[in-house]
């Protein structure tokens, strides 16, 4: 399997000056994830749920928090995820799913640059079930969350030699990087995230929710992230970029903290300003 970059042969124009130079630009290569239940009324077997357009190399946790987050299965199935090739994943769950698939009505193919495209309807995104997760109590001060994206920025290897990917960055309360994510999909990066927490593959690796934790996004915030990010229970949303309406009412509707336009010394406060100290 190819790693996160390869060298590419380029031209670089600057100041004046054409130079052949070898450049390691982000890898982007198709993923199949099948889904089988063998237990389900009626059996699933190796049933094709999505090919989206990702970084190479986790594979197994980006199937595992895809699914989980889409609403398709639950951390407690009993999962077992198997790589059968360079560019597919099987995912086999012990037991019945909580999904009609009769009725999971998508398109197989979603872009690296937005998965709700990959949904035949807005309906669809929004008829996932979403858990509900005990409250928790968060006071965060502007200092902490102006602290962030340095910190993020400075942890995103291989943003920081082929400049072509996003990243999500889980902080603990006290501004504690607590894992990282990178993929040429900003949605694949939280999937990523959400994998790791189910699977628990490292000591990283921590278990949902994540209600304690901050979520730190490199780009904009788009209605799938924040549905992805409370199906996983985190209610502190942080952006680098700009949210859209859909993101803005979404987090209203599940009393999650939305900041965007996080930007050395500014942000702006969408939604959840209860749990910000800005005197």
């Amino acid at each position: 399997m190819d790693g996160p970059t390869e060298d590419r042969q380029i031209i670089r124009y600057n100041e004046h000056k054409a130079q052949d130079i070898v450049d390691k630009v982000a890898v982007e290569e198709p993923l199949q994830i099948l889904l089988s239940a063998t237990q389900h009324s009626p059996p699933v077997n190796r049933k094709n749920i999505s090919i989206t357009m990702r970084t190479p190399g986790e594979d197994r946790v980006l199937a595992v928090g895809f699914l989980y987050s889409e609403g398709i299965i639950n951390a407690n199935n009993g999962i077992n995820v198997t790589q059968e090739s360079d560019n597919q994943v099987l995912v086999e769950v012990a037991g019945s799913l909580d999904i009609d698939l009769s009725h999971l009505e998508r398109h197989f193919y979603a872009t690296s640059s937005c998965g709700v495209c990959g949904k035949a309807s807005l309906e669809a995104v929004r008829s996932i079930c979403m858990p509900e997760w005990p409250a928790q109590s968060l006071s965060i001060s502007k200092s902490l969350i102006l602290s962030l994206p340095e910190k993020m920025a400075t942890a995103q290897a291989t943003f920081n030699t082929t400049g072509g990917l996003h990243a999500v960055a889980l902080f603990d309360s006290t501004g504690l990087l607590v894992n990282l994510k990178e993929d040429v999909g900003r949605h694949n990066a939280l999937d990523k995230l959400i994998g790791t927490c189910i699977l628990e593959e490292n000591e990283k690796a921590m278990s949902l929710p994540l209600s304690s934790q901050i979520l730190l996004l490199s780009g904009r915030a788009s209605f799938e992230l924040i549905q992805k990010a409370v199906m996983a229970g985190i209610k502190v949303v942080l952006a680098i970029g700009a949210p859209s309406s859909l993101a803005i009412s979404l987090a209203e509707d599940h009393d999650v903290t939305l900041v965007g336009f996080l930007k050395e010394n500014r942000f702006n406060v969408y939604s959840g300003s209860k749990r910000l100290s800005l005197s």
